[in-house]
């Protein structure tokens, strides 16, 4: 089973990302990018859903950088998800590394097919 992290400091998105693709993927969820540092660095994934804003020091474009920049995980596919859709946010997450930006709120449809596109890349 492929492996999927989740990094949003919001609890409900966390749980609804974990509904909509728990039967597909094995899914760890993390709450900020020290927790990400703590606790699952050293775990590889086959892709990592990102929102931007997150509590701490660090936000989602600098754990983008960090991951992207890693030898071992820079293969990884990483998805942005965001409530802010300013194209300055996409730009930067392009520039950060991430592989596709996608605005919240967003249909779970549409977001299985971003999923699927990026988890099809890296097969």
């Amino acid at each position: 089973m492929k492996k999927m992290l989740v990094v949003d400091d919001d609890s409900l998105s966390q749980v609804l990302m974990s509904k909509i693709f728990g039967k597909e993927f094995d899914v760890d969820l993390c709450g900020s990018a020290e927790e990400y540092s703590d606790r699952y660095s050293n775990t590889l994934y086959d892709i990592i859903i990102m929102d931007i804003s997150l509590k701490g020091n660090k936000d989602g474009f600098d754990l983008i950088k960090e991951i992207k920049t890693d030898p071992l995980r820079s293969g990884t596919q990483i998805l942005c998800l965001t409530a802010n859709a300013q194209n300055s946010m996409r730009l930067t997450a392009e520039e950060s590394g991430a592989d596709l930006f996608v605005t919240k709120p967003v249909a779970n449809e549409k977001l299985k097919e971003a999923v699927s596109f990026l988890i099809n890349l890296n097969p």
